[in-house]
């Protein structure tokens, strides 16, 4: 099957038509973003495991919520890489709650002498630092927080996120100047 370009592609379509339980239309949708929306995705986490999990995650979310979706609040692709990067970022923060540690590592961690383990004080601060960015970012406005990850978790320039967000460049600048202001303040 082929797939029409980005342009000429009608999102808005087929999410009405999953919003009416068209399988083919997911399946449509699928062929046509999978490949950017699992880059977006392995952005975020950094390994394609991970990123495919998501990208399914995404997929049955958006299946389930296209009936939410709202053509004049924005175009579908962009809502549908709001939920992938959403799914993505809220498994590196649940990641970042839960540290693996193998047994051999425990034993030696349960054996080793206290004192002699400095640098471990160092990585609980730093959970303890990434707790308290997770905290600062929740409390800013959703715009703020959208350009700020959107600039520093994907690497996007400030025209990118114009374009994602379809707002203003100059208002994406001021949020970003801002939301890394009151980020500073918050960690301060």
């Amino acid at each position: 099957m082929t797939t029409r370009p980005p342009q000429s592609y009608d999102h808005n379509a087929d999410l009405a038509a999953c919003a009416r339980g068209d399988q083919a239309a997911l399946k449509r949708l699928y062929q046509q973003e999978s490949r950017f929306l699992l880059g977006v995705a392995l952005r975020i986490v950094r390994d394609r495991a991970l990123a495919e999990d998501v990208l399914h995650d995404a997929f049955v979310s958006i299946w389930t919520k296209a009936g939410s979706f709202d053509p004049a609040r924005g175009e579908g692709r962009g809502w549908m890489c709001s939920i992938v990067r959403h799914g993505a970022l809220d498994l590196m923060r649940s990641r970042q709650r839960h540290v693996d540690v193998d047994e051999d590592t425990l034993e030696h961690l349960q054996d080793a002498d206290i004192g002699t383990a400095p640098d471990m004080t160092d990585a609980f601060a730093l959970r303890s630092t990434l707790g308290r960015l997770d905290d600062c970012l929740a409390r800013l406005d959703v715009a703020k927080r959208n350009c700020v990850l959107f600039a520093y978790l994907d690497g996007c320039t400030h025209v990118e996120i114009a374009e994602r967000l379809q707002a203003p460049l100059g208002s994406v600048k001021a949020w970003i100047r801002r939301g890394v202001a009151s980020l500073k303040e918050c960690l301060a």
